[in-house]
């Protein structure tokens, strides 16, 4: 249980908007950096001569030291002091920013963003972390209410930024501008938020292994599978990536099987509900990675869209999730989630077969969004209860573990997706800025994003029961992704970004 700071912030004084400024403004950072670079990669590969694997490992560097730390991150703010984290965070994310923002090549664009993440995993956890652990009891829902609707706001206006950015500046510019908000965001932490920490953290041991062993596997397998189109299976290379991603993955298993202090207890997979939930996860998430990273490209570089456009393309997505999750949300609390579960996945497959004749000369108004907002929909629908069930299919006493995990594998998905989607449609060695070599690549993959959210639908139909257990927690959501309530306090919620659920700030 976290101590009660001497005085805790209230909502409506100046302290609680400092606090509150600093959190949004640092969450952000991570945010919006995620989904911008997506906007910026054939200028990057036409600027730094970048091949296929160098924008895969643009977009996987950051998500690879991402997905494998951030559930030690929230142990380590829980330890040591989640403003000293928050602050570390902040201050690793600046650097690795202004190093992308230098790179005088893939090689060291890639190293960068390999740094930035980690610097993501410092400081995601935290923000959320400090509000809960911050503010007053009764203060605490609002507080993470305006987090979650101004981190929607951020959402919907980090495309347009980064389009306008890339299309009248350069693409160094969407890196270097975080360094001047990051010192903002270090100057209001310093000064206004509170220190706070979890004692008992300090008795637990912190599962190193668990955390080499599953960044050797997440690490191994990537690099192998982008890779594989350039070198060939048979690549020594490839090989031994490969086998290190396998024996990686295997020694995380038995070190979590064996570890007094696990960072991922594999008993909580005993719920039916929750292996189930988190299958779906995968699926959903890995054909979410890969829509997110091609279709901007497909645009671009297929169908001639400027920068601009291009990023707006999937901003009726997040406008969609924002207004509908709630309705979905309510929804699944009447019904159950496993229909929504079931018809979710249905529709975004129907969209993303659409999706896939999007090619040279398409039209926005006719050949592309009606699509994205058919996906809209279909997630709308979908990821809410999605998460809810996630975190409400197990003991409350481990909805903080519930929800790590759950993000940890939305994260995993999404990188593994956009390691293999490439090599599994057929790229070989073609370039992704080369119209000719994406433009069938981005059909065969749409279509095998298809595929796995009909699957997804299936093991929801399978494993995802008609209506929860009693001691599920009431769950509305407002927003695009749900956050378990604290055990002492009424629910609250959080917007996230759709490349993965947030964490529970008790993870």
């Amino acid at each position: 249980m976290d101590p009660v700071i001497a005085q805790p912030v209230r909502y409506s004084t100046a302290a609680g908007r400092w606090v509150l400024l600093a959190t949004v403004l640092g969450s952000s950072l991570a945010f919006i950096d995620s989904t911008v670079v997506n906007i910026a990669l054939p200028a990057i590969g036409h600027s730094l001569d970048a091949d296929a694997a160098g924008l895969q490992w643009t977009v996987n560097g950051y998500a690879l030291s991402l997905a494998s730390l951030i559930l030690l991150g929230g142990s380590l703010g829980d330890r040591y002091g989640r403003k000293r984290l928050f602050v570390l965070g902040i201050t690793w994310f600046a650097v690795a920013s202004l190093l992308c923002g230098l790179a005088p090549s893939v090689e060291l664009l890639i190293g960068a963003r390999v740094l930035q993440g980690i610097g993501g995993a410092l400081l995601t956890p935290g923000a959320l972390a400090i509000l809960e652990a911050s503010f007053a009891r009764e203060d605490r829902a609002r507080a993470i209410g305006a987090w979650s609707g101004l981190g929607g706001i951020g959402g919907a206006l980090g495309p347009f930024l980064g389009g306008w950015i890339v299309e009248l500046a350069d693409w160094r510019l969407i890196f270097l501008i975080n360094v001047p908000i990051a010192a903002l965001v270090l100057l209001v932490t310093v000064r206004h938020v509170p220190e706070t920490r979890n004692p008992a953290a300090a008795h637990q041991q912190l599962d190193v292994t668990g955390v080499l062993t599953g960044a050797a596997g997440l690490g191994g397998l990537t690099y192998g599978f982008t890779a594989w189109p350039a070198d060939g299976p048979g690549s020594p290379a490839v090989l031994a990536s490969l086998a290190v991603g396998v024996l990686g993955l295997a020694g995380f298993v038995l070190n979590e099987r064996r570890s007094r202090h696990p960072m991922l207890p594999l008993s909580i997979f005993g719920s039916k509900a929750f292996t189930g939930a988190n299958l779906v996860t995968f699926l959903v998430y890995a054909a979410n990675g890969g829509v997110f990273f091609l279709v901007v490209l497909n645009l671009q570089v297929v169908a001639g869209f400027s920068p601009l456009t291009g990023g707006l393309a999937l901003l009726p997505v997040t406008v969609l999730m924002l207004l509908l999750s709630a309705r979905a949300g309510a929804l699944a609390q009447r019904i159950g989630p496993r229909i929504p579960m079931t018809a979710g996945p249905l529709v975004c497959a129907a969209a993303l077969a659409w999706m896939s004749r999007i090619g040279p000369g398409a039209s926005y108004l006719t050949g592309v969004l009606p699509p994205v907002i058919l996906f809209g929909l279909g997630l709308s629908l979908l990821v809410a209860p999605l998460t809810a069930t996630a975190l409400g299919s197990i003991d409350d006493a481990h909805a903080g573990v519930a929800s790590g995990v759950n993000n940890a594998v939305a994260r995993a998905a999404g990188l593994l997706s956009v390691a293999i989607l490439p090599l599994a449609a057929g790229l070989g060695t073609g370039n992704l800025t080369d119209a000719a070599d994406l433009h069938p690549t981005y059909q065969h993959s749409m279509l095998i994003c298809a595929a796995l959210m009909v699957t997804g639908s299936l093991l929801a139909l399978t494993f995802i029961p008609t209506h929860l257990p009693a001691h599920t927690p009431a769950t509305t959501i407002p927003a695009a992704v749900p956050i378990t309530p604290s055990r002492e306090e009424s629910p609250v919620h959080t917007y996230c970004d759709v490349a993965a659920p947030p964490v529970h700030p008790r993870t």
